[in-house]
C-alpha cells in the first residue's frame, strides 16, 4: 500500500485497537465477522469499487456499508466498517487487504488476551517449516481444484488439539483463501503480524545443534540492542549449516555458519 491507503489502514489499526481495549468485545468474533466481510468484497469487485469511489461522499458509503451489513454482523464490526469506507483508498483493492489484516489482528488479540501469542507465533513458524518439508501437503493445501471444505477438513486433522484456537483459524483463513499469496509469504507475513503486536521483529535463526535457553537469551539481547527493538526467535535446525549460526531478519541475512564461510573461500579461490 501507498499514499492515501497507508493512511487509512493505520487510521483502521487504531480503530480497532481502541475497540479491542474493551475487553467485553470478543476479538475472536470480532475477526470472524472481518473475515466474511473480507470474503464478500473480495468476490463483489463492483461492491468494492463503489466503497472506495473518492468521487462519492464518506457518509454516503458508510451509510451504504450499514445498510448491507445490518443484521449481518454486530455493531462492533458494522461501525469499524464504516469508518474505513469513510476513509480514502489509493486502490478499491486496498480496502480489502486492509480488512484481511485487521481480522487476522483481531485473532492475534484475542491470543494476547488470553497470554498464548507466543504460542501462536510459535506455532505458525513450526507449520511453516512443517508445509516446507513436505511437498505434498503443500501440493494439497494450495491445489486449486480442491475446495476449501475439503482443505479445512486436512488442516483440522492437523491442527485440531496440537495448536490454539486462534493459530488454528488464521492458517484456515490463509489456505482456504490465500487472495494470491503463496502459502509461504503468508504465514510469514502472520508471524511479523503476530510479533509487531509486541513491537517486537522476527528472527529467524539456524543452527546445526539446538541452542541452549542461556544462548538463546543472549542472541535476543545481541540482536535487541544491535536493531533497537525486541526480538521474537523462531528456531530452526538444520544439520546442513555445519555449525555456526545463520540469522535472517526480514531480507537481511547474518550467516555466521561454517557452510557459508568454507562457500565464501571457494568464491574467492575461484576468484
Amino acid at each position: 500500500m501507498n499514499g492515501a491507503s497507508r493512511e487509512a489502514l493505520a487510521a483502521a489499526r487504531e480503530r480497532l485497537d481502541a475497540l479491542t481495549d474493551n475487553t467485553s468485545v470478543d476479538a475472536a468474533k470480532l475477526a470472524g465477522e472481518l473475515a466474511a466481510v473480507t470474503a464478500l468484497l473480495d468476490r463483489e469487485v463492483s461492491l468494492r469499487r463503489v466503497l472506495t469511489d473518492p468521487a462519492q461522499a464518506g457518509e454516503a458509503k458508510a451509510e451504504l456499508a450499514g445498510r448491507l451489513l445490518g443484521g449481518q454482523v454486530s455493531g462492533e464490526t458494522a461501525d469499524l466498517v464504516a469508518g474505513m469506507v469513510r476513509s480514502r483508498w489509493s486502490q478499491s483493492r486496498d480496502l480489502v487487504d486492509a480488512l484481511e489484516e485487521l481480522a487476522d489482528l483481531a485473532d492475534l488479540t484475542d491470543a494476547q488476551r488470553r497470554n498464548v501469542l507466543d504460542d501462536v507465533e510459535d506455532e505458525l513458524f513450526r507449520f511453516a517449516r512443517i508445509v516446507n518439508s513436505a511437498p505434498e501437503l503443500r501440493a494439497a493445501l494450495t491445489d486449486r481444484s480442491a475446495t476449501s471444505a475439503a482443505k479445512g477438513e486436512l488442516l483440522g486433522s492437523l491442527l485440531r488439539g496440537k495448536a490454539d484456537a486462534a493459530a488454528e483459524r488464521l492458517v484456515v483463513r490463509l489456505v482456504t483463501a490465500p487472495r494470491g499469496r503463496s502459502l509461504e509469504a503468508g504465514l510469514e507475513s502472520l508471524s511479523k503480524l503476530a510479533a509487531g503486536r509486541r513491537n517486537r521483529m522476527v528472527a529467524v535463526v539456524t543452527t546445526a545443534v539446538p541452542l541452549s535457553d542461556v544462548q538463546k537469551q543472549r542472541l535476543g539481547a545481541v540482536l535487541a540492542k544491535l536493531y533497537g527493538r525486541q526480538m521474537h526467535l523462531n528456531l530452526d535446525v538444520d544439520p546442513a549449516v555445519l555449525g555456526g549460526i545463520s540469522v535472517r531478519i526480514g531480507d537481511e541475512v547474518i550467516d555466521g555458519s561454517i557452510a557459508e564461510r568454507l562457500a565464501e573461500a571457494s568464491r574467492r579461490m575461484a576468484g
